[in-house]
């Protein structure tokens, strides 16, 4: 149990909670990669993706449309990008990366998704908790179930 703490901590995935069902979490990214981006985290310890159970599965299939849904009535992305990495972080989890081929202006800044239209750019610093509280409320009030 002790692993899914630190990776909860790690992405504060409580405090940036956006939304949840019965098995998956969704929560901004510390890090804002692109405008939006988050984490998609299962809610059990498990290091495995063959490991997922078949309701975990489509439990996985019910959230994955509310967030492209919430995200593209909040920010109108252009691609979605899911990436499974794992390297560093030993619990199920996808980033969740929306992809602009175009600058957006939001919240007093500018957001160039400097990958596009290759491989997103996940680095950066941590942003400012109350940018971040603001990103999320945004995204939680265009909640699409």
């Amino acid at each position: 149990m002790e692993k899914i703490k630190i990776f909860n901590n790690k992405f504060m995935v409580n405090e940036l909670k956006i939304y949840e069902t019965n098995y998956w979490i969704w929560s901004l990214r510390p890090v804002q990669a692109t405008l939006g981006a988050g984490v998609l985290s299962l809610k059990r310890e498990c290091a495995i993706f063959s490991e997922l159970k078949q309701e975990e599965f489509s439990d996985l299939n019910i959230i994955i449309k509310v967030i492209e849904k919430t995200l593209k009535k909040t920010f109108n992305y252009d691609v979605m990008n899911y990436l499974m990495l794992m390297m560093q972080d030993k619990q199920v989890h996808y980033h969740v990366v929306p992809r602009y081929e175009r600058t957006i202006d939001y919240i007093k800044l500018s957001w160039k998704d400097s990958g596009w239209p290759g491989v997103p750019n996940l680095g950066g610093d941590e942003m400012d908790i109350n940018i971040l509280h603001e990103i999320r409320d945004a995204i939680k009030e265009n909640l699409t179930i």
